[in-house]
């Protein structure tokens, strides 16, 4: 079968032709029905050194993925041949107390095992089939269509897990923030504060089409980044700054607005991979803010995002590529055109 692979850094992905995956004791092969292409892609293409990530090359891209079940391996139990699932990305050993607790995403032996999932140091979802390690990785998503559910695997889980440690301080009459919203991870955000909080959402991006987006899926008000964007959202929360920032970019301007934009004791969340620093200091932040990072989030977490998808709670913007033109997928996320999330369809392929 072809398979969308990263063969080398900083250079294109490539179509390679690639075994056939046969489910060992214990593994199930996925039919993938959509596979997202994400900007941490574009970052593992063309931003990365080799060395930086413990990863061998060549892999399989695509680490948000949905599908139906092919075939399992000796001792699955609870599968059904055609039942659709979506892959929960970060791969854990299984085994330790965070990933027994369904927190692979901070597996105390990542380290060890290197690669952080499929699609990540392994074979992804850029390809027909997808070879699963473990039947725990796999989460129903009854009568959702896997193109739009395999977003919900990042560009939803990724926000929820963010939105959810600060929960306590969303309540009626505070502010959120979103910056980098009219993209996957923001308009995903935005619908997720919507959907479990009763704050004011502010939406920021660098362009009116974008901000265009981040209000269809709920935004309160929209903010055009720039020399004003701190003062207008300042004037949108009376003065005091919002009680929870995300920042989903993070460049070093994304990062010096959501320090000048948090209120004290509020939470600044980075979780854009874009390479900036932002410097802590006893005058740089107000007072007793917390400052986090987060990264994906739990399997438990991915089941009540598909629960809220299931229940209406968040629409996706989608724009469906053929399996043949996986590449142009990604080309326009590097030129910034594309809407939403864009979802690759292997099942799509000419052969």
């Amino acid at each position: 079968m072809r398979a969308l692979q990263l063969t080398g850094w900083k250079q294109d992905p490539e179509f390679r032709e690639v075994p056939e995956p046969d489910p060992g004791p214990g593994e199930v092969v996925v039919r993938i029905g959509g596979a997202g292409a994400c900007h941490s892609d574009l970052h593992l293409m063309y931003d990365f050194e080799g060395g930086l990530l413990p990863y061998e090359l060549p892999f399989t891209l695509g680490h948000e993925n949905a599908g139906w079940v092919e075939a399992t391996g000796e001792g699955v139990a609870g599968l059904e041949i055609g039942e659709p699932v979506a892959v929960y990305g970060p791969w854990g050993c299984g085994r330790c107390h965070r990933c027994r607790r369904g927190m692979e995403n901070y597996c105390i032996r990542q380290a060890e095992i290197g690669a952080a999932g499929g699609g990540l140091g392994r074979d992804g979802g850029m390809a027909p089939l997808m070879l699963i390690p473990d039947s725990r990785l796999l989460v129903p998503i009854g009568d959702l269509d896997p193109v739009d559910a395999a977003p919900l695997t990042d560009a939803a889980l990724t926000p929820y897990h963010a939105i959810k440690r600060s929960l306590h301080l969303l309540g009626a009459g505070s502010s959120a923030v979103v910056i980098g919203a009219g993209g996957g991870l923001g308009h995903m955000a935005i619908q997720i504060l919507r959907a479990i909080t009763g704050t004011n959402v502010i939406a920021v991006d660098q362009n009116t089409p974008a901000l265009a987006v981040a209000e269809e899926s709920g935004a309160h008000h929209g903010v055009v980044s720039g020399e004003h964007a701190a003062e207008q959202i300042r004037d949108l929360t009376s003065g005091l700054g919002a009680e929870v920032v995300l920042d989903l970019v993070g460049v070093d301007a994304t990062l010096q607005l959501a320090a000048a934009t948090v209120r004290s004791l509020g939470h600044l969340t980075l979780v854009g991979i874009g390479g900036g620093i932002l410097p802590v200091g006893f005058f740089t932040v107000p007072y007793e803010v917390s400052v986090a990072t987060t990264y994906w989030g739990s399997v438990t977490e991915l089941m009540e995002v598909i629960t809220l998808a299931q229940r209406g709670h968040l629409t996706l913007h989608i724009t469906r590529f053929g399996f043949d033109d996986a590449i142009d997928a990604y080309e326009n996320l590097r030129k910034g055109t594309v809407r939403g999330r864009a979802v690759v369809e292997p099942g799509s392929a000419a052969g």
